[in-house]
């Protein structure tokens, strides 16, 4: 498995959540890495990235703010810390790492890896 992403679960509007993706260290030490999201009936849409070395965060409108990404490269592992949840936040959470080193491309196919997607539910 070259990402695995957890963290998911249910929460209230209003609470805060942290998922993670652990990465193979070939994919992730030279990659930006971003994490999408696709609610039902919906197109999975990107919510944040961030280059290589961290140096870089992009965020879409919807969840400037709120969210933060991370990432440790030593654990080869990236983060979004989920703070003041809301329903609409509902999602399955993708993380994926891209194909170069930088971290602000909405495009999913500037992607070449992507987990297998962890739920978020918040209940209001």
């Amino acid at each position: 498995v070259q990402l695995q992403a957890s963290g998911g679960g249910l929460v209230q509007a209003g609470d805060s959540l942290r998922l993670s993706c652990a990465a193979s260290r070939r994919i992730f030490s030279n990659n930006g890495m971003a994490w999408f999201r696709q609610a039902p009936g919906k197109v999975r849409e990107f919510i944040a990235g961030i280059s290589w070395n961290g140096g870089g965060t992009y965020y879409a409108d919807s969840v400037k703010g709120r969210f933060t990404i991370s990432r440790d490269n030593a654990e080869n592992t990236v983060y979004l810390q989920m703070n003041r949840l809301k329903p609409e936040d509902t999602a399955v959470y993708y993380c994926a790492a891209a194909r170069r080193s930088g971290g602000g491309f909405y495009d999913r196919n500037e992607y070449a890896y992507w987990g297998q997607g962890t739920l978020v539910t918040v209940s209001s």
